[in-house]
């Protein structure tokens, strides 16, 4: 009998794409992967899937009157999905949403003990305010008062859903917490509106010392942020994700009290990466209505130095990932002309260097995050 045909374009930059969607059970599949440059409405336009990252915009542009039925983006934001216009046309789609949630948590974690080891922060009589309690400030919330940590939760649709008793509002937020996190997805109108939820005015009213942002770029206003860093020697900012990547705000990424400057990575270890792939796989073989024969774990290396269980958290931290080492590479493209430095700051994300779950590396670990 013969196998139905399926025709896939994938971004080459998809984790493992080639081993993950080479062959699916009852079909015969003609992969294609392409850099993300080349993945235009004319080349899927006979495509049966598309799978992407977060580069290119999927919508009526790019797949009017495609044959494209299915797509998928390895990333756990959907900003760059036109999701009404695909809906409204029939086109299955799915994201990866949930995959890197460990990886940004761990690199929450390690920008908190790199700040306390600045002095910068004190776990035990800090407050942190997390803006946006889904997966990944649910996740964050425990692990930190686990650690012993103060945490302050503001997320409005979850307040209105569930009630006031485990979160504050934002007013109270700015006012109480030390140190805010955002963890929100990008809301551009109406009432829970996220894009620069972090305005001039927000800063203005915010009691505190210090700013992270790993969710999206869009959510805090980098020169407003710029402004509220230069009022006060003693305020501060922790930065991955930043408005109008990959061309960033020079002046932001080289300001002294800008402490850590990573390139939109913190859900990027490998096993965070190699999650993108899988989900997007599970999406795949649930709408071809397919068993699943390839799974992530079967492709990632075996991790071979394990943690003392006796060390401290701040060394089990350091080893585990030693997030200086991300930020001097970006700062170090502040010697670059404005288009090269957009370029490596692309590069940076694409060739990023290994780095795997502290939970695959110690028990220790394992057992702070499994307790959530």
């Amino acid at each position: 009998m013969s196998l139905k045909k399926i025709h896939i374009i994938a971004d080459e930059h998809i984790w493992c794409v080639e081993q993950a969607f080479e062959s699916l059970a009852g079909f015969d599949v003609n992969l294609t992967t392409l850099p993300l440059h080349q993945i235009t409405s004319d080349v899927v336009h006979d495509a049966d899937v598309l799978l992407t990252r977060s580069g290119i915009k999927v919508d009526a542009k790019l797949l009017q009157d495609s044959t494209v039925r299915f797509a998928g983006t390895a990333t756990i934001g959907d900003d760059h999905y036109d999701k009404a216009w695909l809906n409204e046309q029939g086109i299955t789609w799915a994201t990866a949403a949930g995959s890197s949630t460990i990886s940004v948590v761990e690199y929450m974690l390690a920008s908190l003990f790199e700040m306390q080891a600045q002095g910068r922060v004190d776990f035990n009589t800090m407050s942190l305010g997390i803006i946006g309690v889904g997966r990944i400030g649910r996740l964050l919330a425990h692990v930190c008062e686990h650690l012993g940590i103060h945490v302050l939760r503001n997320d409005p649709p979850r307040q209105r859903c569930e009630g006031s008793a485990d979160f504050v509002s934002l007013d109270d937020l700015l006012e109480q917490a030390n140190v805010i996190t955002l963890h929100t997805p990008l809301i551009r109108e109406g009432v829970d509106k996220t894009e620069l939820l972090l305005n001039a005015h927000h800063l203005a009213r915010f009691q505190g010392q210090g700013i992270i942002n790993a969710a999206r770029g869009q959510c805090v206003d980098n020169q407003a942020l710029l402004h509220w860093l230069n009022a006060d020697e003693k305020h501060w900012t922790i930065m991955d994700c930043w408005q109008h990547e990959p061309n960033i705000l020079l002046p932001l990424l080289t300001h002294d009290q800008c402490r850590l400057a990573t390139p939109h990575i913190a859900g990027h270890s490998l096993d965070g990466k190699a999650a993108n792939t899988q989900y997007i796989y599970r999406a795949l073989c649930a709408y071809l209505n397919i068993e699943e024969t390839w799974d992530m774990e079967s492709a990632l290396p075996p991790v071979t130095c394990m943690a003392d269980e006796d060390e401290s958290w701040d060394t089990l931290v350091h080893r585990f990932y030693s997030i200086k080492q991300d930020s001097e590479a970006l700062k170090a493209t502040a010697l670059l002309n404005d288009d090269e430095r957009g370029k490596q700051f692309v590069h940076l994300r694409r060739h990023y260097p290994i780095r795997r779950r502290w939970m695959k590396q110690s028990m220790k670990a394992k057992a702070l995050f499994e307790g959530a």
